[in-house]
């Protein structure tokens, strides 16, 4: 019998290395600090920020280097450093590849698409930089990184995304917005809505969304009422900016998933006394802060949105009409840009095609819409897979991306999602029990860290080997 932690030759044995990076070199100090700082500027850098420090981003004017978002930057730094930091880029490519194998096929896909967009001279070569190479290169990077590094950038992103909110509900409250969404530098004046540190209302609505049902059913070592703090808190930005779909989406996907989890808790008796009595004072208070809220304007905004939507609802019916004008070889290889343009605009379509597939149907053609959606469909699932609750957001986000141009555009939210998923969930980490609510790890006792199970008392005889 040997002892634990040594071998039978008296050595001490080698803790056994366990996650995605098992048998890889550890992530050296110079990759560890690029991450969070692509994080942070991902998450804190939106096209009305960079504006103040000279960099057009979401406008046509300028430099074509200002078109790309700083973080796209980072993160091919970050691959380029940690493949040469590896000893053998195309080792540490095939390393990577057996650990994220859709992510580096959706980069293969998005290497071949730029080239092909560039030949071609077809519009959108910034966005399937932004769209799609920087979002798959980030997930190579991070398929080594080990749980202390997910933990920084997890807190990470709380604090931006409560920066965020707290930010939103300053600007709904003043009609001052601090970094307004500007293309080519102008801003929209009849626009109110809330732009925080995202950028465009609807960006924010989208990634508030996502990030308040990944709160529900993901980070899972987070304290209960610091959970509801936050949820409730991104809750109240969400009607700052005014997302009519994204806020539908939550009520929808996160009321019954709420319910379900609460009520399953009391079933199984897991509910802290202080928690439970919380959430009654909070319940029965909710009809008079409703009434304070409508009484003092707070949803008169939100309300005009689904009043008025600026002929958004109906351009999504007119986007199909735009299929008569061309034949199905222009529909294959996609149709000449200024024909389309003129149709469009004549259409009624002045402010874009809002839905990625027909977007990008039309003005890239049906070959790469479906090389791209294929790509697309094998991240998302790398993603979600063996991270329990992550269906939750990701049903929200699937519903989201389709009602705007989003991934047919210039735009870094898949890669913020991206980032959501892989801090939020832990991949192979076991499922709670159906219907359960999460609990909080409990302390353990410092003299019970190494000391054997007791012994099952029982009244069969010890069996002889």
């Amino acid at each position: 019998m040997t002892m634990r932690g040594y071998s039978s030759a008296g050595r001490p044995e080698a803790a056994p290395r366990t996650g995605a990076a098992a048998g890889a070199p550890r992530l050296d100090p110079i990759t560890r600090f690029l991450v969070p700082c692509i994080v942070l500027a991902l998450f804190s850098l939106s096209g009305g920020v960079l504006w103040y420090a000279g960099y057009n981003y979401d406008g046509l004017m300028g430099s074509a280097l200002t078109k790309l978002h700083p973080a796209t930057y980072l993160t091919i730094l970050a691959f380029g450093w940690r493949a040469c930091a590896f000893g053998n880029p195309f080792a540490y490519l095939a390393h990577v590849g057996r650990l994220r194998p859709a992510s580096l096929l959706l980069l293969l896909i998005s290497i071949g698409a730029l080239a092909s967009v560039v030949l071609r001279q077809r519009p959108n070569m910034a966005g399937l930089v932004d769209t799609f190479l920087a979002p798959s290169l980030l997930v190579l990077v991070m398929a080594e990184a080990d749980e202390r590094l997910r933990r920084s950038i997890e807190t990470l992103l709380h604090g931006v995304m409560t920066v965020n909110a707290l930010m939103a509900l300053f600007e709904f409250a003043t009609k001052i917005l601090i970094f307004p969404y500007r293309f080519d530098g102008e801003t929209f004046p009849t626009d109110l809505r809330s732009a925080a540190l995202q950028g465009h209302p609807l960006v924010n609505a989208t990634l508030t969304a996502c990030y308040v049902l990944a709160l529900m059913s993901g980070s899972r070592e987070m304290k209960t009422p610091l959970r509801l703090g936050l949820i409730l808190l991104q809750l109240a930005a969400m009607v700052a900016f005014g997302g009519r779909t994204a806020i539908v989406t939550v009520v929808a996907l996160g009321l019954p998933f709420a319910a379900w989890r609460s009520l399953a808790a009391v079933r199984r008796r897991r509910v802290h006394l202080m928690v439970a009595a919380i959430g009654l004072l909070a319940v029965s208070l909710m009809p008079v802060a409703l009434a304070v809220l409508i009484s003092g304007g707070f949803f008169d905004d939100l309300i005009g949105r689904f009043v008025s939507d600026g002929g958004s609802a109906n351009a999504r019916v007119e986007m199909f009409g735009l299929f008569q004008y061309f034949s199905l070889s222009d529909l294959l290889i996609g149709p000449d840009v200024e024909l389309l343009e003129s149709v469009r605009r004549i259409s009624g379509l002045e402010w874009g095609i809002e839905n990625p597939i027909i977007r990008m149907m039309l003005y890239q053609g049906a070959f790469f819409m479906i090389l791209m959606l294929v790509g697309f469909a094998l991240f998302m699932r790398e993603l979600a897979h063996a991270r329990a609750g992550s269906w939750l957001p990701m049903i929200a986000w699937l519903i989201l991306v389709n009602g705007s141009e989003s991934l047919a555009s210039k735009t870094t939210l898949m890669t913020k999602f991206a980032v959501i998923l892989l801090c939020l969930y832990r991949a192979g980490s076991p499922s709670p029990p159906t219907g359960s609510a999460p609990m909080e790890p409990r302390p353990t006792r410092p003299d019970a860290v190494d000391s054997p199970p007791p012994a099952v008392r029982s009244s069969a005889r010890p069996r002889r080997w």
